[in-house]
């Protein structure tokens, strides 16, 4: 089983250690919940990669850990080969030991819309909330931030994040990046005045039923002047409106809220937010989100109108996503 820890011991380390106990419960309750599944054939797959200290390490540019002449040509191939075991890979890209995971998102575009936007991680302690597998956390790494701590409840993300973690790890002399299988809903409520320094919540409040309560949650788990980077799906219009889907949205059936920008800043400002800034608006081309060699299921160009790409097969608008920065308030 996946042990959590140096996790654990990062955490007490910070001033977030009074909750420390309330967050290993929900870790444990989180584990005894992957009785079923895939877990653990990957724990075992797992220890059959390369057992070999990557050469070089970049995280500022890109992912990538380790060279390609670190390994022949025949260990390529096992590479791999053991790499995709652990299909679909939708977040990235990464490259290890010279083998490129062309991953489904280009989440690399996603942290060049927003990294000149946001203050500086050094010495901070962070959340990413709905982390994946980790990519955005290596990429918030290089700033050298005191913590990162990523939660996603993904038994295959936990996984492909342990690949590249036993790596780094052995690259670098302090990891700051840990990464805990569990929901938002197993955090606590409200961390007082001891919170997160910065907390990123990309592609996860359209996913909630309750846009609002996600946004409070956020607040109360920051401490106040902490700041809030949130990204999210929008749409064009005034700032009352806002797009409910009837059934699903683009396919995906748990697409709850869509906001347009100037609602999606209302929400924020209501719950005690300031300073509350649009850093981007995009739409999602089918150069950003597609079906590679490494996720070959349906993605972005299968839940778009063949006739109108700028409308998904639903008729909803295709996908618009704005990234929002603002910093919790001092004041109740």
């Amino acid at each position: 089983m996946i042990n959590f820890s140096r996790t654990y011991q990062a955490i007490a380390n910070t001033r977030l250690h009074p909750w420390l106990e309330q967050i290993k419960a929900g870790v444990h309750q989180r584990m005894d919940d992957y009785t079923h599944g895939n877990i653990n054939q990957w724990i075992e797959l797992l220890k059959q990669f390369p057992d070999i200290k990557p050469d070089r390490l970049e995280l500022n540019q890109k992912v990538s850990i380790g060279s390609a002449e670190q390994l022949s040509q025949d260990q390529q191939a096992e590479l791999k080969e053991l790499l995709m075991k652990f299909h679909p890979w939708r977040k990235g890209p990464f490259h290890l030991f010279g083998t490129h995971i062309d991953t489904e998102w280009r989440s690399d575009w996603k942290w060049e819309r927003l990294k000149d936007h946001i203050s500086p991680l050094k010495d901070r302690i962070v959340l990413d909330v709905g982390c994946g597998n980790g990519y955005h956390c290596w990429r918030m790494a290089a700033d050298k931030p005191q913590l990162v701590l990523g939660i996603d409840p993904s038994q295959l993300f936990l996984m492909q994040f342990a690949i590249m973690q036993q790596y780094i790890e052995q690259a670098v002399d302090v990891n700051p990046v840990h990464f805990l299988p569990i929901g938002f809903e197993y955090l606590p409520e409200n961390l007082s005045d001891q919170g997160f320094d910065t907390i990123f919540s990309m592609g996860v409040l359209y996913h909630r039923r309750s846009p609002i309560d996600h946004i409070l949650h956020l607040k109360k788990l920051l401490r106040p002047g902490g700041e809030l980077v949130l990204e999210t799906l929008v749409i064009d219009g005034d700032d009352d409106q806002c797009l409910i889907p009837s059934d699903r949205y683009a396919q995906m059936n748990n697409v709850w809220f869509i906001p347009t920008t100037g609602m999606l800043k209302n929400w924020l400002q209501k719950c005690n937010f300031e300073n509350v800034q649009i850093a981007n608006v995009s739409s999602t081309s089918t150069d950003e989100q597609r079906a590679t060699e490494w996720m070959t299921f349906q993605s972005l160009p299968d839940y778009l109108d063949p006739q109108d790409p700028n409308r998904t097969i639903e008729g909803y608008p295709a996908p618009k996503r704005a990234v929002m920065i603002a910093t919790r308030a001092s004041k109740k």
